[in-house]
């Protein structure tokens, strides 16, 4: 498995998350906004995804743990991601 675009400003990162208390937290990339495809359907959900790994994480309903935070899932698929502020036929980070 190789990844079929190079690493450079207009392609995101392998792994972020929209929770200030990640490690993998980036607020300057998350404020381009990052366009997700999971198992070819563009989702708007996700709360942290990797492209490597292959994995997204999504918020389980509404439920919340003790500290308040959204109880999530991890999902196994293909992922692909794009700077939504780049237009029509963005560079794509996937594994191909």
């Amino acid at each position: 498995m190789t990844e079929e675009t190079s690493v450079g400003p207009d392609v995101p990162p392998d792994h972020i998350a929209i929770n200030p208390r990640s490690p993998f937290f980036d607020a300057e990339k998350l404020q381009r906004g990052i366009g997700i495809r999971f198992k070819g359907t563009v989702r708007t959900n996700i709360e942290e995804y990797c492209i490597s790994e292959g994995w997204v994480r999504v918020q389980a309903g509404r439920s919340l743990d003790r500290h308040g935070n959204p109880l999530t899932i991890k999902l196994t698929g293909p992922v692909e991601a794009w700077y939504e502020d780049l237009g029509e036929n963005p560079p794509v980070a996937r594994i191909g």
